[in-house]
């Protein structure tokens, strides 16, 4: 799920706790969309992540270690120009927006005390990251937004005044008069109760939503007091992060236990929303990593794959064009037996056919360039060639069959990746199997690794091991050979259909 307002309540006040007063010692950018502040504060150094990611963006403490690049982007350097040293003087978030602002004091070029603004939208694909003037005029944004101002969007380019998005029409749930609320709840429409909350209130997500409604059980007081309870935990920062695991993965977090899924999905409580926030993105974006790192090989896999099947296809069309080759042999025998009706220059012979069980005639296709021996012998030769294509045909559409589903299964490896590790495993077999060059950097044949194979359990609370690179189990004979020598071997191609 998106970091919603709730949750960035709760972040807001742990980052308060921990860089309100702290110094920005360094800082980097890991990622077009992400930038780390190593903050040095009272008691500890602490690394601020914010990120403007489109997918996932969010504000956390991170433990996390990021590759950065030997390069920092242009945004980062002007970053390092105006914040290096400087010192956090507060951080404020609009009631119930996904914004929080950084207030920063520096100095500047001539070393005098100036006041710079970092702010971070934390919107789902409209995410970014700004960098403001004490006056509030933009000096960058990780960002630029060209927006139309005849549609009223938002220009976010240099030299422009900052605007904050126009907040909705909605009601504050936690400053709400308990009249007010009441009416609100009267319902006069009819809606479903999360869709009136939603509707009605702001800074509740979908989730959250959903689950007052089902802890209210359709009864009006019941929900005011939901509603109530949660403004309370607000209000006194009790809110408490909860990671939703369902078989053992984290599949959403929020801020306060769960129940409309029932059992099968647990609510954990975390130490903090920071940790909770680390956990749950970094295995959401490892993978996501992991998919980007794969994609030259999901190309290469995916083209051999529908190089194969059109192949197939092709040979399976002659394979059918071979099933008549009996017909070629009786046409061959017609014609031996009728050599005295045939001259050369013929190009077509009427003949009783003695293979029809009525004795109908049947027009024969000759060359005119042959003699009457040598057309009886071409239809000859036609039958014996498609009898040796049906074959090889049918030997090659075996191989062909057993491949495609090699690579297939192939594919379903790379969707099954869970590392580089995996990455590295697959890529090395597609080099020994001939279907991947063997990069300039690899000339030398590598020490093959051996993975440990993936482990899953099933719905009955069976253990599952699942091989999911073919490497992983014994190359045996085969090892140091590729593809082409080894395409024609038959024990070869009963490996590949394992």
């Amino acid at each position: 799920m998106p970091l919603d307002a709730l949750c960035l309540t709760a972040v807001a006040a742990e980052l308060r706790a921990a860089v309100a007063g702290g110094k920005i010692d360094k800082l980097y950018q890991p990622t077009r969309d992400e930038v780390v502040l190593y903050v040095r504060g009272q008691g500890e150094n602490v690394r601020l992540l914010l990120s403007a990611n489109p997918g996932h963006p969010r504000a956390n403490l991170t433990t996390l270690n990021r590759e950065n690049p030997e390069q920092p982007p242009m945004f980062c350097m002007l970053l390092r120009k105006h914040l290096q040293g400087a010192r956090i003087l507060e951080l404020n978030q609009p009631p119930l927006e996904r914004i929080l602002e950084f207030r920063l004091e520096t100095l500047d070029e001539l070393g005098d005390r100036v006041e710079r603004r970092l702010v971070l939208e934390a919107m789902g694909r409209s995410a970014n990251l700004l960098l403001l003037d004490g006056e509030g005029r933009i000096i960058d944004c990780i960002r630029r937004v060209d927006g139309d101002l005849g549609r009223g969007q938002r220009q976010l380019l240099p030299g422009l005044f900052y605007r904050q998005p126009p907040a909705p029409d909605k009601l504050n749930p936690f400053t709400i008069e308990p009249e007010e609320l009441r009416l609100v709840l009267e319902n006069p429409l009819g809606k479903e109760w999360d869709k009136l909350l939603l509707d009605s209130f702001t800074g509740l997500s979908p989730l959250v939503a959903r689950e007052l409604a089902f802890r209210a059980g359709g009864d009006r007081e019941r929900l005011a007091a939901e509603l109530e309870k949660l403004k309370n935990n607000v209000n006194e920062n009790g809110l408490t992060p909860y990671l939703l695991v369902r078989e053992g993965k984290p599949v959403d977090f929020t801020v306060l236990p769960i129940l409309q899924y029932g059992p099968e999905t647990e609510s954990r409580p975390q130490a903090s929303f920071s940790q909770m926030l680390d956990e749950f993105y970094e295995r959401r974006e490892a993978a996501d990593r992991v998919r980007q790192r794969g994609q030259d090989l999901v190309k290469a896999v995916t083209s051999a794959r529908d190089r194969t099947a059109r192949k197939l296809a092709n040979q399976t069309r002659e394979l059918e064009a071979t099933r008549d080759r009996e017909r070629l042999r009786e046409l061959g025998d017609i014609l031996t037996s009728n050599l005295h009706a045939m001259e050369r220059g013929m190009e077509v012979l009427r003949v009783v056919d003695f293979y029809d069980p009525e004795g109908r005639e049947v027009e024969i296709r000759l060359d005119p360039l042959l003699a009457p021996q040598q057309n009886a012998a071409k239809y000859y030769k036609d039958y014996n060639k498609a009898k040796t294509a049906e074959q090889m045909l049918t030997i090659q559409l075996e191989k062909g069959t057993r491949e495609l589903e090699y690579l297939n299964s192939v594919l379903e490896n790379l969707s099954l990746a869970e590392g580089e590790r995996d990455l590295q495993e697959i890529r090395q077999e597609l080099v020994e199997t001939g279907y991947l060059r063997r990069g300039k950097t690899a000339a030398k044949r590598q020490k093959r690794v051996s993975g440990k194979p993936m482990e899953f359990r099933s719905s009955a609370g069976l253990r599952i091991s699942v091989v999911a690179v073919s490497l992983q189990n014994d190359f045996g004979p085969f090892e140091g050979k590729n593809h082409e020598e080894l395409k024609d071997d038959p024990l070869y191609q009963a490996w590949l259909g394992m």
